[in-house]
């Protein structure tokens, strides 16, 4: 009679990819609702600034013209009436906003993403059972970037769409300028380089709140140095975004821009009641944008290379 031989032990099966992926986002559900929160939020901004608000601040422009004045209320000048305190600032929020979501998107991949699993443990006991570390940390950089970049790339887009239809409602001056020269692919990669940079952090110090901390200087800082220092747009380094403007006389006459917006003396002296304005392309908007994308995804991929290498010396120690 012959012996049976001896069955191989069963392999365990290592969990598919989007399994990993749907573990990924169930621990970091809150930060998924709070980020779909805030896109759609700022989205809704954009669509209500493309339409009913633009159609208001057009119908003020139409009825008093530029010359129908109130006081402002934060100082003693007279201001225009459609753009006291209202379309020409809430214009602004938006790019406000996208620079508060990649100083956001650094300090959650500092602190919940990697430092917060590796202070308590959890991160060790995920890689002594199915999942490598190397797998573990990309599913924990893939998911998020995914998410981050449909998000912005979105808000992005709609971003475009109104400045396209409607920045002839902005005041002439250095804030417009500033916008235009943020809006684009630039915008999209910022946040992927917090994300980056927040991961190595988190990895490095493996301690939830220092790495909150540093993470958030950090990000501050390149934050700064983009709205300060060329190729980055900023708003002091930033060529001039060139304007071809026509005042509109009480008659319906045009007459050259008489280059006076908010001074109601000036405005009465020449009797303009309205103007036609349209910020031109500048010639350095795609090359400049294309520069600071190309610097930030590629110092994104150093910054993802250096978390690898991080966590390798981390998983063995």
């Amino acid at each position: 009679m012959s012996a049976a031989a001896p069955t191989a032990p069963a392999l365990r099966a290592l969990p598919a990819p989007r399994g990993l992926v749907w573990t990924v986002l169930r621990l970091h559900r809150t930060a998924l609702w709070i980020w779909t929160g805030f896109v759609v939020l700022t989205a809704g901004l954009l669509l209500w600034l493309y339409g009913p608000g633009a159609g208001h601040t057009q119908h003020l422009l139409d009825t008093y013209g530029y010359a129908g004045v109130q006081q402002d209320a934060w100082s003693s000048d007279m201001i225009g009436s459609p753009f006291s305190g209202s379309y020409n600032d809430l214009f602004q929020d938006p790019a406000s906003l996208l620079n508060i979501a990649s100083f956001a998107v650094a300090v959650f991949a500092a602190g919940s993403l990697t430092s917060r699993e590796l202070e308590n443990g959890t991160a060790r006991l995920a890689w002594t059972q199915s999942v490598t570390p190397a797998r573990w940390l990309t599913a924990k950089l893939a998911v998020p970037a995914l998410v981050v970049t449909v998000g912005t790339g979105l808000l992005v887009v709609l971003y475009r769409m109104l400045w396209s239809a409607h920045s002839n409602l902005l005041l002439a001056g250095i804030g417009p300028r500033a916008l235009y020269f943020a809006i684009g692919p630039a915008t999209v990669a910022a946040p992927l380089f917090g994300l980056a940079l927040g991961a190595v952090v988190g990895l490095a110090l493996r301690r939830t709140l220092p790495a909150l901390a540093v993470a958030g200087l950090a990000q501050y800082a390149v934050i700064a140095f983009r709205a300060n220092s060329w190729p980055f747009q900023g708003r002091y380094q930033q060529p001039e975004l060139s304007v071809r403007s026509r005042a509109i006389t009480s008659t319906g006459k045009e007459i050259p821009d008489p280059g006076c917006y908010d001074s109601h003396a000036c405005l009465a002296r020449h009797d303009v009641v309205g103007f036609t304005r349209r910020y031109l392309p500048s010639p350095d908007y795609w090359p400049r944008q294309l520069l600071e994308t190309g610097v930030l995804l590629a110092a994104t991929v150093i910054l993802v290379a250096v978390a690898f290498g991080v966590l390798r010396k981390r998983s063995t120690s």
